[in-house]
C-alpha cells in the first residue's frame, strides 16, 4: 500500500495532499474534543499510533509498481480512538516510516494517507456501527471491520496508482489489475487483521472497558 517517492505525477501527489489536508482539520477537532472529555485519551492516542506504526511497517513485496503489502491497524485504531483522530495519526506515522525506513515517500504521505488512514477507517468505522446498530456482538463487529479497512486500503491504493499510471489502458480495468496484484498476500492478511482487531477489542472489553469510547463503555456496563 505505501507507494514510493517517483511513482505519482507531482499533480496527482500534490492532488492527493490536498485531500488528505481537509480531513486533517475534523481529525485534529476531534481529537481536541475527546482530550477534554477522558484524561487517557491523549497518551491512548499516542499508544494507536506506535501501534499502527509497527503493524503497518510489516510489509510483503508484492508484484505491484512501487508498493507493497502489509496489515494496516486503523479500522482498530479508528473503533477506539475515533476515524477522524486516526487520519491524524495514520499521516505522522506514514511521514516517520517515510524518514527513518525508507517506506512509502514524502511526495506520497498524502496519497498513503486517504488510503490508509482516512479511507480505511471511515468505512470500517462506518461497517462497525452498522453492525453495532443491529447487535452483532462486539468481537463480530470488530473483526468484520478490521476485515473491511484492511481491503478498502487496497482497493483506494490501486486506485490511486491505476488513475495516474493507467495510461491508453481503461482505468476500471487497470485498477483491478492493481487490485488483483496486491490480492495472494492480501487477502490472508486483511483476514487476519480482521481476527486481530476482533481479539484485541474483545480483550479491552474484559480488562480495560475504562479505555473503550464512551458509546461502546456504557454498552458494556449494563
Amino acid at each position: 500500500m505505501h507507494i514510493e517517492d517517483g511513482i505519482l505525477s507531482p499533480q496527482a501527489w500534490g492532488t492527493w495532499y490536498a485531500i488528505s489536508a481537509v480531513f486533517m482539520v475534523p481529525g485534529i477537532k476531534e481529537i481536541k474534543k475527546r482530550a477534554k472529555e477522558n484524561l487517557y485519551y491523549k497518551p491512548f492516542l499516542a499508544m494507536m499510533g506506535v501501534a499502527v506504526f509497527v503493524i503497518s511497517c510489516m510489509h510483503i513485496p508484492v508484484p505491484v509498481t512501487g508498493s507493497c503489502s502489509h496489515p494496516c491497524g486503523t479500522a482498530l485504531a479508528a473503533i477506539v480512538v475515533g476515524p477522524w483522530a486516526t487520519g491524524v495519526i495514520s499521516a505522522i506515522v506514514l511521514f516517520f516510516q517515510a524518514i527513518f525506513l525508507g517506506h512509502g515517500g514524502i511526495t506520497t504521505i498524502g496519497a498513503n494517507t486517504f488510503s490508509m488512514g482516512i479511507s480505511a477507517s471511515i468505512l470500517g468505522y462506518v461497517c462497525w456501527k452498522v453492525l453495532r446498530y443491529f447487535k452483532l456482538p462486539i468481537w463480530l463487529a470488530g473483526g468484520v471491520a478490521g476485515f473491511v479497512g484492511d481491503i478498502v486500503t487496497y482497493l483506494v491504493a490501486a486506485l490511486e496508482l491505476a488513475i495516474s499510471l493507467h495510461g491508453h489502458v481503461p482505468l476500471m480495468k487497470q485498477w483491478m489489475i492493481f487490485f488483483l496484484g496486491y490480492g495472494p498476500t492480501q487477502l490472508p492478511l486483511a483476514i487476519a487483521e480482521g481476527v486481530f482487531t476482533a481479539l484485541v477489542l474483545q480483550a479491552m472489553v474484559k480488562r480495560r472497558p475504562d479505555l473503550l469510547p464512551g458509546v461502546l463503555r456504557k454498552e458494556v456496563a449494563k
